[in-house]
């Protein structure tokens, strides 16, 4: 590495070993941060989709009145979570699995349609 190198050329240098990489990281990083704060300024500015316009792109929103926290608690309080089953997913290496036999027979409808 470049640090080892220059500890060899001049392993008495102090400044060489501590300072140099130091500000090279401080100053570099500062260059970096300019970057992630130009994208945060260039997207600050951007309106929100209302519903009839998500709506054109085939998103259905819903009204903001029917997202609370609380309703979301009732429905997972609605929820049964003390049985369930543990399925495995398929493996694309199995050919055998019927779980992915019918994954690519979805695949296969979904081409020909």
């Amino acid at each position: 590495m470049a640090g080892e190198g220059l500890r060899r050329l001049f392993p008495k240098n102090r400044f060489l070993n501590f300072a140099l990489p130091f500000f090279v990281l401080i100053i570099g990083g500062s260059f970096g941060m300019t970057y992630f704060s130009k994208i945060r300024y260039e997207h600050r500015g951007q309106k929100r989709l209302t519903p009839d316009e998500a709506e054109e792109f085939g998103v259905k929103m819903k009204k903001p009145e029917e997202i609370s926290l609380e309703n979301e608690f009732r429905r997972m309080q609605k929820m049964d979570i003390d049985t369930w089953e543990n399925k495995r997913g398929p493996r694309p290496w199995e050919p055998d699995n019927p779980t992915n036999q019918e994954l690519q027979q979805r695949a296969q409808a979904k081409l020909s349609q």
